[in-house]
């Protein structure tokens, strides 16, 4: 008929590309690593601060990854007064933009710290997501090195304060005024070679993830990757490409920087470039914070300089460093690598000028949550934390009083710091709260029908040694006869009770049982 309605088309639930859910078990082990790594920021003098998601586009510059043009790489829409405002793309823009509107009331030097999602509008692949946590740290309005050095320290701590080895990690560190004098001896100084330079640095900083062979060729012409995606390259000649290489400490080799020492790589960075003045001055500020983290203890195996360093982010302007997890793990395809960087920053003096003008200088690093904390699970740290589910309170009446009873019963479990729950779902069949109870994990169930109530006591079933137990009985009868796990206590006597059955049941857990 005509007039016949139109069935409705169902929404496909789906997530956007690039984007995930996170588990109870991934929120929980992400909260207990940042706050490790927040003990560890605290001690050091660092102070939280938080920023909105979205910050006009203009005050996030030109400065995105893989991207040259502010509307690219970044997720952008117009408000009702037709001003373009973009997802943050990082942390440290929109610390620019806090400490330039509120230069007058900080202090400086600012030290501060904080932690929360960034977005990229970039091609999503396996583990590459476009939104992702970061965690951040940096100190605004201090002009020497020392601040650089004091980030690498706090960096190697952060490794050891989440479990991590010496020996499978480093802190490796560059600075980007040596690079700038490579990029002048091999002819690419200049305004007009902007473009290039950014493309050479970020070809650099591929090394670890596409070995010699790809850098060689975003070096020269350019390189068409595993879906066909083709990147232009630098277009350097082969000459200059071996420099670059070489300095880098791949060279023919392509075994990648190793230096034997931070003094011995230093000096080798100065024999090759003898002419260039930034070289001198960057390998200068290198050689004071090698000096500091020895004095400091933190030797070659904790901290190292790496030629090899770029960050490609356009704007550092001095001291860069990353944090690299040295244990083999096996990636998507089955190949046995090393973990790698797990985060890194740098010192980036004009990005607060941009808003007032004048020289703000600043230094921070940015810690990747989510591949922190995947690198950490291999390890066997983190994740592995034992969550009780909730002790059930079962509905056997449906009346006001015995409702407020139910209740009451959760109730006084949450105040004595146990986790409880009344169930919401169908009481008039018991089964399926057992059932419920099952999927969800239940350690203990609380059950009083009519009669426990007149009686003033409850029956409390062990669900974890009831499981157990039911596995050995053959029939009906025999598990009616012998209730497994079941004990009968006083109202009174729920809350003691109750911690006593979740406390053996911890050691059986730990115990292996």
């Amino acid at each position: 008929m005509a007039d016949k309605k139109k069935k409705q088309q169902k929404l496909k639930a789906r997530l956007p590309r690039g984007f995930t859910d996170r588990s109870p078990a991934d929120i929980r082990a992400t909260d207990q690593m940042v706050g490790e790594i927040r003990k560890v920021f605290e001690r050091y003098g660092f102070d939280p601060v938080e920023t909105p998601m979205f910050e006009y586009t203009d005050g996030l510059g030109k400065f995105l990854p893989d991207q040259d043009r502010p509307n690219e790489g970044v997720f952008s829409l117009q408000d009702d007064d037709e001003q373009w405002m973009s997802l943050r793309y990082d942390l440290t823009a929109p610390l620019a933009r806090h400490v330039a509107e509120n230069i007058n009331e900080i202090q400086l030097p600012y030290r501060t710290y904080r932690a929360g999602w960034v977005f990229r509008n970039e091609k999503p692949g396996p583990g590459r997501f476009r939104q992702f946590m970061q965690f951040d740290a940096d100190t605004v309005g201090a002009p020497g090195v020392q601040a650089d050095a004091e980030m690498c320290m706090m960096m190697a701590d952060t490794m050891e304060a989440l479990g991590i080895a010496r020996g499978d990690y480093v802190i490796r560190v560059n600075n980007r005024k040596v690079l700038d004098g490579v990029m002048e001896a091999i002819g690419l100084d200049g305004e007009e070679n902007a473009g290039r330079r950014l493309t050479v640095l970020r070809a650099i900083d591929k090394l670890d993830r596409l070995a010699i062979e790809g850098v060689r060729q975003l070096l020269g012409e350019g390189r068409k990757d595993e879906s066909g995606d083709f990147t232009p390259g630098a277009g350097l000649s082969a000459t200059a490409i071996d420099q670059i290489l070489n300095y880098t400490g791949w060279g023919e080799s392509g075994s990648g920087a190793s230096g034997v020492g931070g003094g011995i790589t230093i000096d080798n960075m100065r024999r090759s470039f003898p002419d260039a003045e930034h070289v001198k001055k960057g390998c200068d500020e290198l050689e004071l914070i090698w000096q500091m983290a020895q004095a400091s203890g933190y030797d070659n195996d904790r901290i190292k300089i790496d030629p090899s360093v770029v960050r490609g982010l356009e704007y550092y302007t001095g001291p860069v460093y990353e944090a690299e997890l040295l244990f083999d793990v096996t990636n998507e395809k089955g190949e046995t690598v090393q973990f790698g960087s797990v985060g890194g920053g740098g010192r980036y003096d004009g990005l607060v000028k941009r808003f007032t003008g004048q020289d703000v200088p600043a230094t921070g690093f940015s810690i990747g949550v989510s591949r922190l904390m995947t690198a950490l699970k291999n390890l066997g740290k983190f994740g592995q934390e034992d969550v009780v589910a909730p002790v059930l309170v079962t509905v056997m009446d449906g009346d006001t009083e015995a409702m407020g009873r139910y209740q009451k019963f959760a109730q006084d479990l949450r105040n004595a710091g146990v986790r409880a729950e009344m169930y919401q779902g169908n009481w008039k069949k018991f089964g399926n709260q057992l059932k419920y109870a099952d999927r969800r994990g239940c350690p203990l169930a609380i059950i009083q029908g009519s009669d426990e109530r007149e009686k003033g006591i409850v029956q409390i079933k062990d669900l974890i040694e009831g499981k157990r137990l039911s596995g050995e009985i053959a029939d009906n009868v025999t598990w009616r006869e012998s209730r497994p796990a079941q004990v009968e206590v006083a109202e009174a006597d729920i809350v003691p009770e109750i911690v006593r059955m979740l406390g053996e049941q911890a050691e059986d857990r730990a115990k292996g049982g």
